[in-house]
């Protein structure tokens, strides 16, 4: 049984369900909803024909599929991407080829990205004079030495 439902609405009949591939994966495979050639170096808004209504309280992020970047090169650019509960337009996903030689093909079906569900928190900003101190401080990237 799911933890949270996720209602979906497809732009065409075609379009197939986000699906998990193994039990206990994080990410629910997507698919793009046309064929689209990306050349080296790239990029382009692809659409997944994928609407949803998260419940309040959730948000589905949009993160990278492994393989296609290992095998072709392909990522997400602004990864993960947001999908907030209260947008009801068609998901789509902005993929780069990173390949400085060769162009990439996706065919319309093709798993482009991978949804994740998380439960999120809305926070109360406070201001304040000063912060409360931290092991860290101030350090930031690069702050916790070399690997």
């Amino acid at each position: 049984m799911a933890d949270v439902e996720v209602l979906v609405a497809v732009t065409d009949p075609e379009v197939p369900l986000p699906r998990y591939s193994h039990p206990g994966d994080a990410g629910a495979d997507i698919t793009t909803r046309e064929d689209v050639t990306l050349a080296p170096g790239e990029r382009r808004t692809v659409p997944t024909g994928l609407r949803i209504a998260l419940p309040q309280g959730y948000a589905a992020f949009v993160h990278p599929r492994s393989g296609l970047a290992a095998r072709h090169g392909v990522t997400v650019v602004n990864a993960p991407g947001t999908v907030d509960a209260g947008y009801r337009g068609e998901i789509a996903v902005t993929l780069l080829n990173t390949d400085p030689a060769a162009s990439v093909t996706l065919a319309k079906g093709d798993r482009i990205a991978q949804l994740v569900i998380q439960r999120v928190e809305a926070a109360d900003f406070v201001p304040v004079a000063d912060l409360p101190g931290s092991h860290r401080g101030e350090g930031g990237f690069g702050s916790t030495g070399a690997s």
